[in-house]
């Protein structure tokens, strides 16, 4: 995969902070919760397509139910972003669910408690 030159990181950074917006204040679905968030967006070199990684904080079923919102809301969504962002072509949307945010959250719960306990052995 090609390094992405300054024109796409200024396209891809756009795009998610239109995403976000439209996500959050235009689409009313109501299986999209409040707690969805848009990490990164990675779009081809040709603007046919644009992943948009998605986080969304709650169970599994909660996050089926923000990706079938999301999938059954891109038309509308694409139709904004074209409103929104100026790009002779409008890339077709491809949501994909991330749990970089979880996992995070997960391993330092668990380095914490690694080192509070092996602090806990060190004074004995």
């Amino acid at each position: 995969m090609r390094k992405p030159n300054t024109r796409m990181i200024r396209i891809n950074d756009e795009l998610a902070r239109e995403l976000a917006n439209i996500i959050r204040t235009e689409v009313k679905d109501p299986r999209i919760k409040s707690m969805t968030s848009v990490l990164r967006v990675e779009t081809t070199a040709d603007l046919k397509y644009c992943k948009a990684f998605i986080s969304v904080l709650g169970n599994d079923e909660d996050k089926q139910s923000v990706m079938a919102g999301l999938k059954n809301a891109s038309g509308f969504i694409r139709h904004l972003l074209a409103e929104r962002v100026n790009l002779r072509n409008t890339p077709e949307l491809i949501f994909k669910l991330d749990d970089s945010v979880e996992y995070a959250i997960r391993m330092d719960k668990l380095i914490k408690e690694v080192s509070s306990g092996s602090s806990d052995s060190d004074d004995e």
